[in-house]
């Protein structure tokens, strides 16, 4: 079975790289076009093109899936199923073409965290559960008939970085268990049934990630781990922007205002809250390194 696989990020790359170790029929990768990027803007490659052409696979990166000349070229290569992980959205052009159809891996349990960002609002939302669901792509994003799932947990001090090298680590498995099921010819196909409550996963902006003291300090403290390495829960602490990566949270009555600080200038800094505080363990200051709380306070005053 000949497969065609799209993907651009390191999420993506497990799932590859399972597919080429376990020998199978890969005649192409799509994935995003280079970019330049960091100082000197230099040309940098997706991580499934390195990966891709460490292992002589075939790589198109097409500016506009809907060109004829990448639809021929995609025609050309002649393949029977397409995989599609943490790509961008297809045309039905391009996901109607191969005729074992094309699927998806999402890091999510659909038809929960539809959208771009589930790992990140899963986190955000303290669940403590997740997982990853490959299913066949449909016109509408994300809502496609499931072929299988896997649950993990999430342990109430994971971040979204933790979560996301889980799920990579499932989705890999996943991708190639529903590969081998598709190539034989049996697999379910389960229609998504919507909740009665539906949790979005969208896009996360810039405006999202900034703190507001005044929520409780289990909201805030979610929220840091699930924005948690990136990208990055901030605050405005003396006219300083500072990026917090790694908190506790206490749960204390107190009189001060959300948002004032208590710090020794040693070894802790607390943030007060709308019910307690948060102790900030890990943050970066604008233009400097990520830093160890202790570590950052020898070289910085709170007055």
């Amino acid at each position: 079975m000949k497969i065609i696989f799209m993907g651009t990020p390191d999420f993506a790359v497990e799932s590859l790289k399972v597919l080429v170790e376990n020998k199978m029929d890969i005649v192409g990768v799509i994935t995003a076009t280079d970019k330049k990027a960091g100082r000197g803007n230099k040309i940098q490659e997706s991580a499934v093109k390195k990966y891709a052409l460490s292992q002589n696979l075939k790589v198109l990166q097409p500016p506009n899936l809907k060109s004829p000349k990448f639809l021929e070229e995609l025609k050309s290569l002649k393949a029977d199923l397409q995989v599609v992980v943490a790509f961008r959205m297809l045309p039905a052009l391009v996901f109607e073409m191969p005729p074992k159809g094309t699927i998806n891996l999402h890091g999510s349990l659909l038809p929960q965290y539809r959208g771009a960002a589930p790992i990140n609002w899963a986190v955000i939302n303290g669940e403590s559960k997740s997982g990853v669901t490959t299913f066949f792509i449909e016109q509408k994003i994300d809502t496609g008939k499931i072929i299988y799932q896997d649950e993990v947990h999430i342990p109430n001090d994971m971040n979204a970085g933790g979560l996301h090298d889980l799920l990579m680590k499932r989705g890999g498995a996943l991708v190639l268990k529903t590969v081998k099921a598709i190539e034989s010819g049996d697999y379910p196909q389960v229609d998504q049934i919507p909740a009665e409550v539906m949790k979005p996963a969208p896009k996360i902006y810039k405006e999202d990630c900034q703190i507001d003291w005044a929520k409780p300090s289990l909201e805030l403290y979610n929220k840091i781990r699930g924005l948690s390495p990136y990208p990055a829960a901030y605050t405005e602490i003396n006219e300083t922007r500072f990026k917090i990566f790694e908190t506790e949270m206490f749960v204390a009555k107190h009189k001060l205002d959300a948002g004032e600080i208590l710090t020794d200038n040693k070894t802790f800094l607390y943030v007060f809250t709308a019910d307690g505080f948060i102790s900030v363990k890990r943050l970066q200051m604008a233009g400097k390194k990520q830093m160890e709380i202790s570590e950052f306070l020898r070289g910085y005053d709170f007055e």
